[in-house]
């Protein structure tokens, strides 16, 4: 299919990747870490708390370490949702993931006892509370005046409500890969989404900045809707398989454009 046949004949819905595609995790868990450590060492009752090697520890980390940090917080959720089994694999929704690995990272970066019991889970709702990107809201409000709107992540139910609310997104459905006990990219996620919204897989359109994610939904009978979103993809730009994507992917959004208002503009919405 090319973009002109999704254009005369537009899908019924849009499923929407939500960490990276609708919002800037990066940029919000960067500064938020950032901003963490340095209430925790500008006061000097609070610093008295810490042992002297976190204390050393931290006066040693950048902005630039801190951007690491939360990249590898990111590389563990891809890790957990990859190498997820249904039926196999215990279930652990993403908050509890996020929670556990935010553990394990502290103490492989030395700075276990940095934070109480209660700041590790507090900090690690942060992914509730992302920003969207700038387009983001206004683009998903003018989609959702011609398509169903859903999200299609592996966040839980939870997680969704709060990024809807907090970024003011819109979504006209809220579908996490745990209303199916499953992780992207297992099929029964996406054939789940479209059964639950009452339509057929080839009446849907996936909207993600990850190529790997559409290819999924793509060999499962999904339109697909790439919107380049910056150092989002893995995918790198002389891959064959990105090469490729340029053949079968349905409406390609660069990141010079306008994100989701380009994706409504491509559809004739004003």
């Amino acid at each position: 299919m090319s973009a002109s046949d999704i254009l005369q004949i537009p899908p019924k819905a849009l499923t929407f990747d939500v960490f990276g595609t609708a919002v800037d995790w990066r940029k919000t868990v960067t500064s938020t870490l950032i901003r963490s450590a340095a209430v925790k060492t500008s006061s000097s009752s609070r610093a008295a708390n810490l042992s002297p090697g976190v204390r050393g520890r931290l006066s040693t980390l950048t902005d630039k370490d801190w951007a690491q940090f939360a990249q590898e917080w990111r590389n563990s959720y891809k890790k957990f949702t990859k190498g997820f089994v249904p039926g196999e694999t215990e279930w652990r929704d993403i908050d509890t993931h996020h929670h556990l690995a935010l553990i394990d990272l502290l103490k492989d970066w030395q700075l276990e006892g940095m934070y109480t019991e209660d700041e590790v889970e507090e900090l690690s709702l942060i992914w509730h509370y992302l920003d969207p990107w700038a387009d983001s809201s206004a683009g998903l409000h003018k989609l959702g005046t011609k398509f169903i709107t859903s999200t299609l992540s592996n966040g839980n139910q939870s997680l969704l409500k709060d990024l809807n609310k907090h970024g003011n997104l819109g979504f006209r459905m809220l579908q996490s890969s745990g209303d199916f006990k499953a992780y992207k990219p297992h099929p029964s996620v996406y054939l789940g989404a479209a059964k639950a919204m009452g339509v057929q897989p080839v009446d849907v359109a996936m909207v993600a900045a990850h190529l790997p994610d559409l290819k999924a939904a793509r060999e499962l009978g999904f339109k697909t809707i790439y919107v380049e979103r910056k150092k989002e993809e893995d995918w790198a730009s002389d891959q064959q398989e990105y090469k490729d994507a340029k053949k079968w992917v349905d409406i390609w959004v660069t990141e010079e454009e306008d994100g989701f208002l380009e994706v409504a503009r491509r559809f004739g919405i004003e």
